[in-house]
């Protein structure tokens, strides 16, 4: 329309300025110009990229004061729409000290997907073979500690694992081979391809302060989320040292725990727990709920034994648990429930160093020691083959004496397969007090297969006194006598927990 109106005044100037009002119609025309070009120079400033805006750090209640960068020349910025998403800058308020935090460890935690076998039990055996099992599948957390893919969960969370997957933030799913794990502590090591997943910053759990803040990170809801990102909740120290008693130390010692009130639910376990610096500080294992779910009472274990743990399994290849050659008893004296001296082995780092059975324990390091709990939880994390100093009460005086912590006897002995997935060891008198065995004789069964311990009824830790009448004295007995009496009724005279039991099977 512009260039039609323009022709016809060029090819009629005279006619055009000789009619009334041409001159209002002309200015007319260079106003709607200059609009035009006016909202063309708008359209442009929405369309190309401008400066970011800072927010105003001291903006008021109810108003925003919005500060623009400078171009490159030095002149003031052009002002962005208010529609423009903008980039919260690292010193917003928004940006805690959880979200540093969560943010230098998250990339360092994965979700652990197990599959295992698990024997089928139904009210409606007739119709499901006995010994039926099926493959069911699992999930926990864990985080990465290295560049070399290692990677700390628990225990409980990859047990009898036939498939371990590891995925991480990202979605990326990498198999994972067991290193090693400790059902004592419940803490595992799993290995991916290096540099995989960034390790995160590790702390240490000997300076917890009741009260400061705590974080968890895991993934409690594993398959039922869309995403792999794993998820965080906060809460505080709610307790350092927790002894939780064990029905058995010698399976699973839930010793020296950390207690926080962060939501602590089914598959977290093995992710980790923060301080707000954003280190590890342990590894969320635990919790006490009537309804399967955090009720606020959470445990992890503290992250120098995780640490020493793994790095005992990278190292060695086993965890060389320590060991002095004292068993311990409970005080009964008045109110004193401190650990007293039951038995000493001769030759053993205690029996050289001259404690005899009645010293009463009160100090190891310099840490008092309240009860047999104490003494094991604190000799447990004390480093094989390392010095310590004992503190003891003998006839009303404190003395002391220094060892050197040896490892275990049983871990030392030498094996015996007796049978496809039956394995003993020699009882000795020290093995009889690192385990408080009733007894200094026979063969402890230190690994059973599962199908061997259906048919016999024993179990790892059971200490077989006779078969068919006839004493064991070793390891190499059980193996005879089992072998001499195959395919016809065995009957094993063992201990288990102090008591003596029987059980009655056949061997094909």
């Amino acid at each position: 329309i512009l260039h039609h109106r323009h022709r016809r005044m060029i090819t009629e100037p005279a006619r055009r300025s000789s009619e009334p009002g041409s001159r209002r119609s002309l200015l007319r025309w260079v106003l709607g110009l200059l609009v035009l070009a006016s909202a063309a120079g708008i359209a442009v400033g929405y369309l190309l990229p401008g400066q970011p805006e800072v927010v105003a750090a001291d903006q008021s209640e109810g108003s925003r004061s919005v500060l623009l960068e400078p171009d490159a020349d030095g002149s003031p910025g052009v002002q962005q729409a208010a529609t423009r998403s903008r980039q919260v800058p690292d010193d917003s308020r928004r940006r805690t000290p959880i979200v540093r935090a969560v943010s230098a460890v998250i990339p360092s935690v994965v979700s652990v997907n197990v599959v295992r076998t698990q024997e089928v039990r139904s009210l409606f055996d007739y119709f499901v073979p006995r010994g039926y099992e099926r493959q069911v599948r699992s999930l926990g957390s864990g985080v990465a500690i290295d560049r070399e893919g290692h990677i700390l969960t628990n225990h409980h969370v990859v047990h009898n694992a036939l498939e371990i997957i590891v995925a991480d933030g990202h979605g990326r799913t990498y198999g994972a081979e067991l290193v090693g794990e400790d059902n004592r502590s419940d803490v595992a090591l799993l290995k991916i391809e290096a540099n995989a997943v960034p390790p995160a910053p590790i702390g240490t759990s000997s300076d917890l302060m009741v009260g400061e803040p705590a974080i968890a990170i895991g993934n409690p809801f594993g398959y039922l989320l869309t995403n792999s990102e794993a998820t965080v909740t906060t809460g505080v120290i709610s307790g350092v040292g927790r002894n939780i008693l064990p029905s058995d130390p010698q399976e699973r010692l839930y010793g020296d725990m950390i207690q926080t009130d962060a939501s602590i639910n089914p598959g977290n376990s093995g992710g980790p727990l923060l301080n707000a610096d954003g280190q590890v500080v342990g590894i969320n294992s635990s919790i006490f709920s009537r309804s399967g779910g955090s009720e606020g009472l959470g445990f992890a274990i503290p992250i120098d034994r995780a640490m020493r743990i793994a790095q005992e399994l990278i190292t060695h290849g086993r965890i060389r648990r320590p060991w002095v050659g004292l068993d311990v008893v409970e005080s009964q004296v008045d109110t004193l429930r401190a650990p007293v001296v039951r038995r000493v082995a001769a030759e053993s780092p205690a029996g050289r160093a001259g404690l005899q059975a009645g010293d009463i324990l009160v100090r190891l390091n310099g840490e008092p020691v309240k009860g047999p709990v104490d003494w094991i939880v604190a000799l447990y994390d004390t480093p094989v083959h390392s010095d310590v100093t004992i503190d003891f009460v003998r006839s009303g005086s404190v003395e002391r004496v220094t060892l050197t912590v040896d490892e275990i006897p049983s871990e030392r002995a030498e094996r015996v397969q007796v049978t496809d997935g039956l394995e003993v060891i020699d009882v000795t008198p020290e093995i009889a007090i690192e385990r408080s065995l009733t007894v200094d004789h026979g063969a402890l069964i230190t690994s059973i297969s599962r199908d061997a311990s259906a048919i016999s009824g024993l179990a790892a830790g059971d200490v077989i006194l006779g078969i068919n009448r006839s004493e064991v004295t070793s390891a190499t007995d059980v193996a005879e006598l089992l072998s001499y009496y195959a395919g016809g009724r065995i009957v094993v005279t063992f201990e288990r927990s102090g008591q003596t039991v029987y059980s009655a099977f056949v061997i094909r």
